[in-house]
């Protein structure tokens, strides 16, 4: 009978004191830093950061629309949370529903001319609060050691980023 490896072991292991205190300080600084940089993108653009995902994803995608469904996994969102969400953006005029000709029950999302515009708007203070709020905190060493952490958590988990 072989035994385990340090690593196979150390995953079925609880968690130290010292690595629930690492994990503790992660959760409640990521928290804290998604809260600052969500009221400053309110505060400058009266943006919430789901419409920011919204408008950014339809700014990218080819001829700025997404079909519902691709839009709600490409933002990570459920379809119904979206819809919901979708339903307010359209109240203001930031996107447009429609149905998708080439699948039934299908519905696309366009990007509005008033949309494009409060995305335009809006990036430069939220790219500013980004630097200010998140990358002037870090040394350069620390922000690569932050994107090589995301990665290794990223790959971890079985997710991706859509780049």
């Amino acid at each position: 009978m072989t035994s385990a490896t340090p690593e196979r072991r150390r995953g079925r292991q609880l968690p130290t004191t010292e690595e629930l205190r690492i994990w503790r300080d992660f959760v409640e600084t990521t928290e804290a830093l998604n809260s600052q940089v969500a009221s400053r993108l309110q505060a400058d653009s009266s943006l919430s950061p789901g419409d920011y995902a919204v408008l950014l994803a339809l700014s990218e995608a080819q001829g700025r629309q997404m079909r519902s469904s691709v839009l709600a996994a490409h933002i990570g969102w459920e379809r119904s949370r979206l819809s919901h969400h979708l339903g307010r953006m359209e109240r203001r005029g930031l996107i447009r529903r429609r149905e998708c000709p080439t699948v039934p029950r299908g519905a696309e999302v366009l990007l509005t001319p008033a949309g494009a515009d409060a995305f335009r708007q809006s990036t430069f203070p939220h790219l500013r609060a980004i630097r200010e709020l998140f990358v002037d905190a870090l040394t350069p060493d620390q922000l690569r050691a932050a994107g090589e952490i995301a990665a290794a958590l990223r790959e971890h988990l079985g997710t991706r980023r859509d780049e």
